[in-house]
């Protein structure tokens, strides 16, 4: 993958989508929050289960851990999997106080901070990566099954790669630019959702002239496709 290829699929969906403004978050602890709550669900659940947190007074760490476990999956039902998401909260509340909070951590190195959040049970690369870019502003790209999806299909990666190996290949394309990373992985995510989905509809995908996947489609099933969803 090289700069000009990466940033020419960054173009066009900034093109289609404009500018995105994510990740969404009052405070950056409440980005952490939403991270470690979206696993495997999707973001409109973890609105609902953060409104919640906000209505009983429950948006900070020391709030989180007072909660009896119960209580707490009560409130954040909405996200799924809430009695394991509860337990890893405050397991990720307790090493984050324990460990000075923003204020210590804006010091860490990031490979420091990503080493540390990696130990936290229940934080895998992707969540790491998503406190670090969105709450810490750390220039970490980061990668999840949008962007396997969209750059396989657009044959600029093979899609199952390690993580690590993906994360490297972007960042390295890109440099370190916090704000292209930010924006690049929201408009990953919306075309992923929108367009670049399981059943791709590539009638209306801005990338379909550079797709090998779209290319090889047949036109009238794309062209249907578009039409019944327009409809």
């Amino acid at each position: 993958m090289t700069r000009a290829q990466a940033l020419a699929v960054y173009n066009s969906l900034l093109d289609k989508y404009g500018l995105q403004y994510w990740w969404p978050g009052e405070t950056r602890f409440e980005v952490m929050v939403g991270a470690v709550l979206t696993q495997n669900t999707a973001w409109i659940n973890v609105e609902r289960a953060i409104a919640r947190l906000k209505q009983a007074d429950c948006l900070s760490p020391e709030a989180i851990l007072a909660r009896q476990p119960a209580r707490l999956a009560e409130l954040i039902r909405s996200a799924g999997y809430f009695n394991v998401k509860a337990r890893r909260l405050q397991q990720f509340c307790a090493w984050y106080q324990a460990a000075g909070e923003y204020r210590r951590f804006r010091y860490w190195s990031t490979a420091r901070l990503r080493a540390a959040l990696l130990m936290v049970n229940g934080v895998g690369p992707e969540t790491a990566d998503d406190i670090l870019l969105y709450a810490f502003d750390r220039p970490v790209f980061v990668i999840d099954a949008y962007t396997r999806r969209v750059f396989g299909r657009l044959g600029m990666i093979a899609g199952d790669e390690p993580y690590e190996v993906i994360r490297a290949q972007f960042e390295q394309a890109l440099g370190a630019d916090v704000a292209l990373f930010k924006e690049y992985h929201a408009l990953i995510v919306v075309h992923g959702k929108d367009v670049c989905r399981s059943k791709p509809r590539c009638g209306q995908c801005s990338l379909a002239s550079r797709c090998p996947t779209a290319q090889g489609n047949d036109p009238c099933d794309m062209h249907v496709e578009g039409r019944a969803h327009s409809a």
